[in-house]
């Protein structure tokens, strides 16, 4: 039995004041509030849950900053990005992607993310397309070592386009038929760890066909578990849908399949305000990616239309342009304020920005995850993050605006350890593998980029 003992810890209803967190088997099995200290406590000044990273392409960490030079046409856009990714994406063997995985996980554990979503395509290995578990493996062994709570979303991806029912040449590498899929799925719940969680999804309406989708829903449904799918990020996919199906993306979407609430939603930018309100019924999660939507020039998702029907909201990294979880909340809020030209606009029941989004998506990442509890709460995961209370971001602060300073100051973040699984991974801000998973990942990004030019 482990105990910590915050004098202050965010609690699901607001912060308290010393709080004892008995921690056993990874597990929070109770908080006491108004404690007194015992011999043996672990005692830390401030105390919040880990956050969820909800949407992350692990082996894109390896594309950051190759992809920023204009075109000759300039033209750039989300389609040109795409090319030069699928270029890298063919290139990386499994190794390789272990070395990838474990310096992006080692990144978003010393930033606060506890636990993320891998949501995986990249299926084909060193020894062919289609059913190796080699990827996978990998992913595995790269959040074991830095000590992320992965959860895994295999990704159908069957063709290139709502009018193409066969894959272009650089997507080979990703495709699968829905039997191959479907056991590759089964493969890995019964080879995975007991830490893993197994998730379902489906790439896109584009890249996937309707009665291939309506056999992951039928599964994902039988199962419970998590079930993604990017949806609505370029406009260019919302006009193809309508062209196809006669219905814009989330619309068709609703219209054909039982949405519930262990669906997560990726980006949903272009989503029309009539699509958010039946997609709010259903208790969907929508994930924003803003630093990458942001990068690649998607638009800015209607976030008070959807928080207006109580919908449920999760940020991911995806692209891994950004790795800090508070820069994410930040741009949540920046980009509603430079569309309406006024500060504090996004619609929380709480007042104060950086605790509004925060709450928030600390519940959204956590239902995205498949995560059954969450928030410092008996019964979830010992994933938590202490605060440096004499770090000069936090002077000044109380209670009422900490969550403000961490979210809206762009300078280097209080986080002094960061605990998952009831062990220690992170302490004086540096994670103990570092050093190691640096070495590792420099030797493998010289031997990519020397064989894959930008």
């Amino acid at each position: 039995m482990t105990t910590v003992f915050a004098k202050n810890a965010l609690l699901k209803n607001g912060w308290a004041q010393d709080v004892r967190l008995r921690i056993s088997d990874g597990l929070i099995q109770s908080v006491e509030s108004n404690a007194k200290t015992e011999a043996g406590d672990i005692v830390e000044e401030l105390v919040i849950p880990g956050i969820a990273n909800a949407h992350s392409h692990a082996f894109q960490r390896a594309l950051v900053g190759h992809t920023e030079a204009r075109g000759p046409k300039a033209s750039d856009n989300f389609w040109s990005w795409r090319t030069q990714m699928y270029r890298l994406a063919n290139a990386i063997t499994a190794d390789e992607l272990y070395s990838i995985a474990c310096q992006l996980y080692t990144e978003m554990v010393s930033f606060g993310y506890t636990s993320v979503a891998e949501f995986h395509y990249l299926h084909g290995s060193d020894s062919g397309p289609g059913r190796s578990l080699e990827m996978f493996s990998a992913l595995e062994r790269a959040a074991e070592d830095s000590g992320i709570r992965l959860t895994y979303v295999p990704i159908l991806y069957e063709r290139s386009g709502f009018d193409n029912d066969r894959p272009r040449g650089e997507q080979i590498r990703f495709t699968m038929t829905i039997e191959e899929f479907v056991e590759h799925y089964e493969q890995v719940r019964e080879s995975s760890n007991s830490t893993v969680i197994v998730g379902l999804g489906a790439h896109s309406l584009r890249a996937v066909r309707g009665e291939s989708l309506s056999e992951l829903v039928r599964i994902a449904k039988r199962d419970g578990c998590p079930m993604h799918i990017h949806i609505s990020e370029q406009t260019a996919e919302v006009e193809q849908c309508i062209e196809q199906h006669n219905a814009r993306p989330i619309e068709w979407l609703l219209q054909e399949f039982p949405v519930e609430s262990n669906w997560c939603l990726v980006h949903a930018t272009h989503a029309s305000d009539k699509e958010l309100e039946l997609l709010a019924k259903t208790h969907a999660i929508v994930c924003l990616c803003p630093s990458t939507e942001a990068n690649l020039g998607d638009g800015i998702f209607p976030l008070n239309t959807w928080l207006g029907h109580e919908g449920r909201v999760a940020i991911g990294s995806d692209s891994h342009v950004g790795v800090n979880p508070f820069e994410e909340l930040r741009w949540i809020e920046y980009e509603q304020r430079l569309m309406n030209r006024a500060r504090n606009v996004a619609n929380f029941e709480d007042s104060h920005m950086g605790r509004g989004l925060f709450q928030t998506v600390v519940k959204g990442g956590a239902l995205a995850c498949g995560h059954r509890k969450h928030h410092l709460s008996p019964g979830s995961y010992a994933d938590l993050i202490a605060l440096d209370e004499s770090h000069p971001v936090l002077m000044g602060h109380s209670s009422d605006s900490i969550l403000d300073a961490l979210v809206f100051s762009g300078y280097s973040l209080p986080i002094d350890r960061v605990m998952m699984g009831g062990e220690w991974y992170v302490t004086n801000g540096v994670h103990n593998r570092a050093q190691i998973n640096s070495c590792r990942y420099r030797e493998v990004i010289h031997k990519l980029w020397e064989t894959t030019p930008s």
